[in-house]
């Protein structure tokens, strides 16, 4: 099977925005993202994602969304750094990945 190159966006922030960035992956033209539980200290701190969260919207999450484009996959990380990151904790970085399926990409 052939292996195509894409370029994947993984954003670590906070749970409370989870729908603002997937309304802007989905703008600069991202299908479908992946959302997982994600912890680990960084400059803000340590956040868990085992322990139960007082509320659990204060939770962080991992976004991870493949595009066939890179100037795609630029735009979301940009845009989610400087839309989000001054007010809340998060990560942004980009990966180059090979897919067996670019219909779906």
């Amino acid at each position: 099977m052939d292996h195509h190159k894409a370029t994947k966006v993984v954003i670590i922030t906070e749970k409370i925005i989870l729908q603002k960035v997937a309304k802007l992956i989905e703008a600069a033209g991202g299908f479908g993202y992946t959302v997982t539980p994600a912890g680990g200290r960084g400059s803000r701190g340590i956040r868990s994602s085992s322990r139960a969260a007082v509320v659990d919207e204060f939770r962080n999450v991992k976004i991870e969304v493949i595009t066939g484009s890179k100037d795609a996959a630029n735009q979301i990380a940009d845009q989610v750094a400087e839309n989000f990151f001054d007010n809340y904790s998060g990560i942004t970085y980009l990966e180059e990945v090979e897919i067996l399926r670019p219909h779906k990409f």
